[in-house]
């Protein structure tokens, strides 16, 4: 043993002046040797004398496999040696070190029976000259041993294994990249690409798509380009990839088109799966007009096309081109599947047009029963009848329910979805017998009781909806919101107070989904005093929320402060925001356009600019609102222009709109009719009813004619537009017109819901009333105040035109 330790103490001295060879680190077995040797060596200071130990094992071994013999005969004696009496061992250069050669069995076996090599070390082991003298691997094995890679430290062994063989082919490389990329570990994979002298297009492909998979957009687009520099021609399968990350990547719609060009100039701008996804590349960065010229000039479409370009427009709002290409797709011959109908249940829902609806709806059907096709699940039904009750048909609902219980059981989902659609119709007696029904079944949780508190509550029946609440044994802030709106809805503001101090007892006070709902509700009803004292109650306890949840919180009490007519607390709150985000900017410049100060919400937005926050739709949105209720048509239009030429953002129907009636309210009714046709989507009601009503305030009959014209012909029977066309037809004194309006009107049966209107009063009571109501128990005095107030405003008209 002594001999040894003055052999290796010379050996560490030849280290020295070998600088390719390190200190390495390997996990070794006692591989038999005496406890006292061990403990020896285990506490003396060269303890790199146990692979001396090894060594000799395998000498003893004769000229079989000397490794699978030891480590066969080290487990045979000891089976836990391996995993309970490690030691890790220095070892010096090893040049020197006449070994007999090791065959591959027995390499493997000992690499993959020790895990804990480091896996940068174990290429430098590998290479080592002692084992210099293994047979190369054979490419038929080097699939298999990287099949059987279960984990991320494994993969490195066994590629630090082929590395040492020189295996290094594309198949190899494939399977490399591809499993680095499984075990999330992009950085490996990229090195395996990078240490490849000549990639072809297929690897180039590889390695770009799995950073998009992984998320790293920007990643994948300067690979793209050092593949241009590269001279690799792209294939068919590189430009989807790329429109992929350009999909994922911010602020790179120049770069799509580029990326377009090139495409088409090598041939593959008719490729069926490119213009798919080139399609959805458009359609994610608002260009649907793009989107809809790629579509133009496809020469085959697939049912994925079709239902990309569809939901498109659903995101885009252009309803009327969702539903014409739904239809343009039916003659063609595609029958939709799930994700179409989907996406068109999702049109109907969002745009309320009952006449369309049907007519989806008796494309789909099949057969008896109403049963549609692809849709015979419990949700299936689920998303028919809240689609009903999004759009206020209510009588359908309760068919659909029908139908539904003949078909199959309806779960707890389908009964809450009913009951919410009594409690917005007022069906009292409808909605008591789905509760009926869910007691005789047994089917009852939180959601489908918090429903049934919201449904008694909406139909006057607090009583009931008290005692339903008391049942409730684990209550969700859902539940208290609901039992708090049932409170303020049915004007019993102390009750809801009480209610709101008990909830500041439970361990749910501090949820922000409650404060938020809280807030969201007295904005509805204008009730400043009750939102204050939320607000109040925010600022006293510390609310433990992620960042963003109380930015959003923030910004629902900045909302409240604004429409409540408070803009002076609005602005307030605002600054005191320790993070603005851009729904903040945007709230605040909401907010001084609701309050008529176009100039501040401008001034605002140059703010918002210098502080590097990038305006969205909704902010210019906003912005030219303000702009239109300050009449501030120049400043509207330098908006609207620079929205696209500065910062890249398309117009949609909401834009275009909100543009129209700037226009209008100014006079210019021919330049907001020259808005409309040169629009790059297409218009729907909201946009020809501003023009309409615009039309009726400047008593343009020409105009107001065309755009009920253009409203007819969307076959939406809205009684506010044909109210807005017969005034505009009295107002001119066409009495036959005005009345063959009228006359429509009566036989549709169209009327028009009035408009509630809420105020709060010094003690917090809060008092609803539309036009002409005379039910208020104080009527006399509310009229003699009004009169009195008549005839000062009178008499102020009266000076201003002296």
């Amino acid at each position: 043993m002594d001999s040894r330790r003055r052999a290796f103490r010379g050996g560490r001295a030849n280290r020295r002046s070998c600088p390719r060879i390190g200190l390495l680190d390997l996990q070794v077995s006692t591989c038999g040797c005496s406890e006292r040797d061990f403990a020896e060596l285990k506490t003396g200071d060269h303890s790199f004398e146990i692979l001396d130990l090894v060594m000799e094992q395998r000498t003893a071994g004769g000229e079989e496999d000397a490794g699978s013999s030891v480590l066969a005969a080290n487990s045979a004696q000891n089976p836990n040696s391996l995993t309970e009496t490690p030691l890790l061992v220095s070892i010096p250069s090893l040049l020197n070190a006449s070994l007999p050669p090791l065959s591959f069995t027995s390499l493997f076996h000992l690499q993959t029976s020790l895990p804990l090599i480091s896996s940068t070390r174990l290429p430098l082991l590998l290479s080592l000259h002692h084992l210099t003298t293994l047979p190369p691997i054979p490419q038929t094995i080097s699939p298999s041993l990287l099949n059987s890679c279960t984990d991320l430290p494994k993969l490195k062994q066994v590629h630090s294994l082929l590395l040492s063989n020189g295996v290094q082919t594309i198949n190899v490389a494939h399977k490399l990249i591809t499993l680095y990329a499984y075990f999330n570990d992009l950085h490996s994979a990229l090195s395996v690409f990078k240490a490849l002298s000549e990639p072809n297009s297929f690897l180039w492909n590889l390695i770009m798509k799995t950073h998009v998979d992984s998320g790293f957009a920007d990643d994948a687009l300067r690979l793209y380009s050092r593949m241009r520099v590269s001279c690799v021609s792209p294939d068919h399968f590189t430009f989807p990839i790329v429109n992929r990350a350009l999909s994922l990547a911010e602020d790179r719609l120049g770069l799509a088109g580029c990326v377009h060009c090139v495409a088409i100039q090598m041939g593959f701008g008719e490729d069926l799966y490119y213009c798919n996804t080139l399609i959805d590349l458009y359609v994610k960065k608002y260009c649907v007009w793009s989107a809809r010229k790629v579509f133009d000039g496809m020469p085959d479409r697939d049912l994925v096309s079709w239902t990309t370009m569809i939901s498109g427009y659903v995101s885009a709002g252009n309803f009327f081109s969702c539903f014409g290409l739904f239809r343009e797709m039916l003659v063609e011959g595609l029958e939709p599947n799930l994700v179409t109908l989907l996406i068109m249940l999702r049109a109907c829902s969002f745009s309320g047009n009952a006449v369309q609806g049907k007519e989806i709806h008796g494309s789909c059907i099949q057969g008896r029963g109403l049963r549609v096709k692809g849709l015979s699940d419990a949700v299936s039904w689920n998303i028919m009848i809240s689609t009903f009750s999004r759009k206020g048909d209510y009588s359908k609902v309760a068919q659909y329910f029908t139908i539904m219980k003949t078909e199959l059981a309806p779960n707890l989902e389908t009964l809450s979805l009913v009951v919410s659609a009594s409690a917005k119709s007022g069906n009292f007696f409808y909605g008591k017998e789905i509760h009926c029904y869910a007691v005789k079944t047994g089917l009852s949780d939180v959601v489908l009781q918090t429903s049934l508190v919201d449904f008694y509550a909406k139909c006057g029946q607090l009583g009931e909806s008290i005692k339903l609440f008391n049942e409730v044994s684990e209550k969700n802030g859902v539940t208290w919101v609901a039992m708090l709106s049932g409170f303020i809805q049915s004007w019993h503001f102390k009750e809801a107070m009480a209610l709101f101090s008990k909830l500041q007892f439970s361990v749910l006070k501090s949820e922000v989904a409650i404060l938020s709902s809280l807030v969201a509700l007295y904005t509805d009803l204008g009730a400043l005093r009750l939102g204050k004292g939320v607000h109040g109650f925010i600022l006293r306890n510390t609310i433990q929320c992620p960042e963003e949840d109380t930015a959003a919180l923030e910004t629902s009490i900045l909302n409240m402060y604004a429409k409540c007519g408070s803009i002076v607390y609005a602005r307030r709150c605002f600054d005191r925001m320790a993070v603005k985000d851009v729904v903040a900017w945007s709230s605040m410049i909401e907010g001084y356009g609701t309050h008529g100060l176009g100039y501040e919400a401008l001034k605002l937005f140059s703010q918002m600019q210098k502080e590097r926050v990038r305006p969205n739709r909704v902010t210019f949105l906003n912005l030219l609102s303000a702009c239109c209720h300050s009449g501030l048509v120049s400043e509207g239009c330098m908006v609207f222009s620079h929205m696209s030429s500065r910062f890249g953002i398309e117009p949609d129907v909401n834009l275009y709109t909100c543009m129209v009636d700037l226009l209008g309210r100014s006079g210019e009714l021919r330049k907001a009719l020259e808005i409309i046709k040169s629009m790059t989507v297409q218009p729907d009601s909201r946009t020809w009813g501003a023009l309409l009503a615009a039309s009726r305030v400047h008593s343009d009959i020409e105009i107001g004619t065309f755009a009920a014209q253009r409203l007819s012909e969307l076959e939406l029977d809205y009684a506010g537009y044909n109210t807005l066309l017969s005034s505009i037809h009295a107002s001119a004194e066409r009495w036959h017109e005005a009345e063959d309006v009228r006359r429509l009107m009566n036989e549709k049966q169209m009327t028009k819901k009035p408009g509630w209107s809420y105020i709060e009063d010094s003690r917090g009571s809060i008092h609803g009333f539309v036009a002409g109501d005379e039910s208020h128990p104080k009527v006399g005095e509310i009229f003699e105040l009004l009169s009195s107030l008549s005839k000062t405003m009178e008499g102020f008209w009266l000076e201003s035109e002296l």
